[in-house]
């Protein structure tokens, strides 16, 4: 099978998005599917306002070109972004078949930056933008009936996974003697990273990531060690060498970090909000309540052995199996017709 999948977001960006995708690309070509990622690095772009780390497509109207160059069998657009939109009006426009996905609560976060925006406005721009989608792809069925609540249709269970061969519990455990509370993911408001560092803890806390909150956040909290991007064996090193992971996030819809930390085997400690319930087995794998510092002590106790033998059930193979099936489940209604590649260039933008 031909995928094409269509993503405002990819490398260099660092974020759960980012990371789910690489991982299905990766084994969609394992198991022999020809697959295309059209990302902002094969267009111009410019810097996203109030994000600037992450680059934005401007020069659109190449991409009715690049599906037909192509000939994807199937498309899947992952993004709501200026490339998804894109993608979605000339695959609208000819009557052809798309799946989509919802990686990120966008109408929360938006709330979060900018308090005089509605929900309602976020989630008006959501459904607009997936209602002609043949599949909306989620990740948790507490998604699935969320978004239901707000009006979607034709929503699917794609769940995600872990590398456990990258991530791994260390031979050697950290010493209790030395505590260390660790935050990996953007620094920005809709993290909520500050109610993680005000927290009265011992040991050490440290930040792992990035993001517009950063240089804020270190000259208020100077105890802190804000260590950066890690990839790779040095982000799973600093999973490793942490006592817990904490997750002050409200909004997101996964958090696909938990994960990682569990299959290093650390517990979590965070929020009972949809994410946290749906990655974390409550008294096993992390501790989860409204007082996020008492759950951070709680999380102290969980048997690490236990928190990677429950992460390691839930492969990237298995959530690509997932995805592919949901292709397929449509019946051949996302497979591009012949006539497409002959329709003259001029046209494919239009």
């Amino acid at each position: 099978m031909r995928l094409l999948i269509v993503s405002d977001a990819w490398s260099p960006q660092v974020n759960g998005v980012v990371t789910s995708l690489q991982a299905l690309v990766g084994e969609l070509r394992g198991l022999g599917h020809q697959v295309k990622l059209l990302s902002p690095a094969d267009f111009r772009t410019l810097p996203c306002p109030s994000y600037p780390e992450i680059p934005l497509a401007w020069d659109l109207w190449r991409v009715g070109a690049a599906i037909r160059e192509f000939r994807p069998d199937c498309v899947h657009l992952a993004t709501e972004g200026p490339l998804g939109w894109a993608a979605r009006r000339w695959l609208v426009k000819r009557g052809l078949a798309f799946s989509s996905a919802i990686h990120t609560r966008f109408p929360e976060y938006v709330n979060s930056r900018w308090p005089w925006v509605p929900l309602r406005w976020g989630y008006a721009f959501l459904r607009a933008f997936h209602r002609p989608s043949q599949a909306v792809l989620v990740t948790t069925e507490r998604m699935q009936e969320a978004f239901a609540g707000w009006g979607f249709k034709r929503l699917a269970l794609w769940r995600k996974g872990v590398d456990t061969q990258l991530f791994r519990p260390p031979a050697q455990p950290p010493a209790v003697s030395s505590l260390v509370f660790l935050y990996v993911g953007r620094i920005a408001a809709e993290k909520n990273v500050e109610a993680f560092l005000r927290l009265d803890l011992p040991g050490e806390k440290q930040v792992v990531g990035d993001g517009p909150q950063r240089t804020a956040l270190q000259a208020a909290y100077p105890q802190v060690k804000f260590l950066g991007y890690r990839h790779g064996a040095a982000l799973a090193q600093a999973f490793q060498q942490a006592s817990v992971l904490v997750f002050p996030s409200r909004t997101d819809t996964y958090g696909l970090v938990m994960l990682e930390a569990l299959a290093c085997g650390t517990p979590v400690a965070a929020f009972p909000v949809a994410g946290p319930l749906d990655v974390l087995q409550a008294g096993v794998s992390g501790v989860l309540g409204e007082d996020l510092g008492a759950a951070c002590l709680a999380a102290l106790a969980l048997d690490r052995g236990r928190c990677a033998e429950l992460a390691a059930r839930q492969s990237w193979r298995a959530s690509a199996l997932e995805f592919l099936a949901q292709q397929r489940l449509l019946d051949g209604e996302l497979c591009m017709p012949a006539q497409v590649g002959l329709e003259p260039v001029h046209d494919l933008a239009s």
